[in-house]
């Protein structure tokens, strides 16, 4: 079993100190004990294109401040913020353990219609990682979009991950496509996105989701604040790939990395 607690908030605009209270608060708040606990994408600032002004070095506040998170809840703890490493601006997700080691991702495909590729530099590592048994697969928003990325070859991963700032004009796109990545790739999937309005008066929906290995919604919230607490299984998981091992017939591919 895994025990997956999502955190669907509003965020401060560009108010790195004021988020790491909040959501401080909320992680304290939980009410059971957890094993892995997703926060929206850029949680530190919503999503913002002023990365000069917010961006953080690795290995400073908001990571030390996951770090301590991971360390006190004993859960790994997950979300992307702005980070500057060499020069180039990361929208960069952290997966952080409760003894301190962690690994990144940044965020591969980049949201032209906010000129997100202008600003930030892309990733070209996919990360998959093992944690109480399970393989999980974080990924970040617009990375929905490209199912090639995501695809589950060889099922490499059992849970995939997207943090998010999904706006609620395509509310529609967003559920579709969760419902659809779980269904494709034989995994649950968790998407975990923000609520309320940003800093351009951009309203968001919400609509995190637990989505089964069969496509069915687990859970979904309304457009409110939320923190939910679910626990996934992994035995009906590798049951249901045993009955129905639909990756057996999937298409071989190679991926070019330098197409975007």
């Amino acid at each position: 079993m895994l025990h997956v607690s999502l955190i669907q908030t509003n965020l401060h605009w560009e108010d790195p100190v004021a988020n790491r209270a909040m959501l401080e608060e909320k992680i304290f708040g939980l009410a059971e004990p957890t094993d892995l606990i997703v926060l929206p994408e850029m949680f530190t600032t919503g999503f913002t294109m002023n990365a000069k002004a917010v961006a953080e070095p690795m290995n400073l506040t908001t990571f030390k401040w996951l770090k301590q998170m991971a360390a006190q809840t004993r859960a790994v703890v997950t979300g992307s913020y702005i980070v500057q490493e060499g020069g180039n601006y990361y929208n960069r997700l952290i997966w952080m353990e409760p003894d301190g080691a962690f690994d990144c991702y940044d965020k591969r495909h980049l949201f032209r219609m906010a000129a997100e590729e202008k600003t930030y530099t892309s990733g070209s590592r996919r990360l998959v990682k093992e944690w109480k048994g399970w393989r999980i697969c974080p990924l970040i928003c617009y990375d929905l979009r490209f199912p090639v990325w995501s695809r589950n070859i060889n099922l490499e991963y059992d849970l995939l991950l997207y943090v998010a700032n999904w706006p609620a004009a395509r509310r529609n796109p967003w559920n579709t496509l969760l419902q659809a990545r779980a269904i494709e790739n034989l995994s649950y999937v968790v998407g975990v996105n923000r609520v309320g309005l940003d800093g351009k008066e951009i309203p968001y929906a919400g609509d995190s989701a637990v989505i089964d290995f069969k496509g069915e919604v687990l859970y979904r919230p309304t457009d409110e604040e939320a923190i939910h607490q679910q626990t996934l299984s992994l035995d009906n998981l590798r049951a249901f790939r045993q009955k129905f091992p639909a990756n057996l017939d999937a298409d071989e591919f190679t991926l070019n990395l330098t197409s975007i």
